[in-house]
């Protein structure tokens, strides 16, 4: 198996005000060809710096990719580090020039200023892969048998260039084995449990399969992996193995095919021909996100409504005053009427509600932060719960509820 490196460089990245995104796609497209990230670095936009880190790469790896540092002038640091590093020099390729005067022309530019053609300027030893969704192209230069890729830092410029050029490349160039994956749902069962439960059948997978246990909120993700040279070979591998795990643990499995919780529940919504409403609160729309976030969503999901205010809830979703007044709005007599009243609103098979306290502070009715109720309603049965998660930040906590509240659904529907 090939390594890799994967070089971000940027003070912004270094000093938290930009999220580095780019290293998580890149490895998660190297592995899936079977090229291992050992290393990710962060650097800053120093020539000497990039220098030592490309130097400490290429000792780890075969291949390196850097991100970032390519700026429209010709002093751009990183052009200069790679010059010094490889030994060459920086000058104007005619062939990048063309594109980018046809880029810049596209989107009626028609001068090219000379901040943009410095763009072009690249050095001398370097292979270009074009970039077609921004000014920076990509370089590709050789150290020995080895590789590194200097890609610009936007995002949706890194993603097309990765996909489209260099992973095609690499798979040509490395001759590499196919990586194939299938995950395996597993929900109402505690990992080590699980472990012990799937020990045996562990222990005889093939030499050319591995897995790793991925839990994510309440259910865990047994990740299935082969390598090989023949694809459909290995689909078939993965297959049989997976049927001799439903004989151990099949009460507890809640898919086989698909990995997210929303697109497991799209599949069964989908075939059920069931659809689906949202009424939230602290989770404000994250249930919703996830539900649209299928292609085809509009088949099943009706439409879904943020009542935060407790007014809101009482006009929209006839939320009754006396309720509210006895058991406040945190309380599990709310979230079931919020989930009926979403119900008649949208005229759906199933209602999803939730209301709670998100934090920093303590809800209105002086409910501590990371309470939460949620209903599921299906047809005329409603199904209600509470959460208490005072360690999750705010952002974290909405996303958890919504895994929770969707993976409880699957299981619910999954029994009837």
């Amino acid at each position: 198996m090939k390594n890799a490196v994967i070089i971000t460089i940027g003070d912004e990245i270094l000093s938290g005000n930009t999220v580095d995104t780019n290293s998580n796609f890149i490895a998660t497209e190297l592995k899936n060809i079977g090229i291992k990230v050992v290393q990710i670095f962060t650097v800053s936009d120093e020539v000497e710096v990039i220098k030592n880190t490309l130097k400490s790469a290429f000792e780890l790896a075969d291949l390196v990719i850097t991100t970032g540092g390519l700026g429209p002038t010709r002093d751009d640091k990183t052009k200069k580090a790679l010059a010094d590093f490889f030994d060459d020099e920086i000058a104007l390729d005619e062939v990048t020039f063309e594109h980018l005067k046809a880029y810049m022309e596209k989107r009626g530019r028609t001068e090219i200023l000379e901040r943009n053609r410095e763009q072009a300027f690249v050095p001398t030893k370097c292979t270009v892969f074009q970039n077609h969704y921004g000014t920076a192209p990509c370089m590709m230069m050789p150290n020995g048998n080895k590789l590194s890729f200097s890609l610009p830092g936007v995002p949706y410029e890194v993603k097309p260039l990765i996909k489209n050029q260099i992973i095609p490349y690499l798979k040509q160039k490395f001759s590499l084995e196919y990586i194939v994956a299938r995950i395996v749902s597993v929900v109402g069962i505690p990992e080590s449990i699980l472990a012990d439960r799937i020990e045996n059948w562990e222990l005889q997978l093939p030499d050319n399969m591995a897995l790793s246990y991925l839990p994510i909120g309440t259910r865990v993700k047994l990740k299935l992996t082969a390598s090989g040279e023949n694809e459909q070979f290995l689909q078939i591998q993965l297959e049989d193995q997976i049927q001799k795990l439903f004989p151990i643990i099949g009460d507890h499995i809640i898919a086989a095919k698909e990995d997210k919780i929303e697109k497991i529940l799209a599949e069964i919504l989908s075939d059920k021909k069931m659809t689906i409403s949202t009424a939230e609160s602290c989770t404000g729309g994250e249930l919703a996100k996830m539900l649209t976030s299928n292609p085809g969503s509009s088949q099943f999901f009706t439409g879904g409504i943020v009542t935060y205010a407790t007014e809101m809830k009482i006009k929209t979703l006839n939320v009754s005053e006396s309720m509210i007044e006895r058991f406040t709005v945190v309380s599990e007599e709310v979230a079931r009427e919020m989930s009926e009243g979403c119900q008649k609103l949208f005229q759906t098979d199933i209602a999803l509600s939730t209301t709670g306290v998100a934090g920093p502070g303590k809800g209105e009715d002086g409910k501590e932060v990371g309470t939460v109720y949620y209903s599921i309603r299906v047809k005329n049965h409603s199904h209600t719960f509470k959460l208490f998660l005072p360690h999750l930040e705010r952002q974290d906590f909405t996303y958890f509820v919504s895994q929770k509240i969707i993976q409880d659904l699957v299981g619910i529907l999954i029994e009837k």
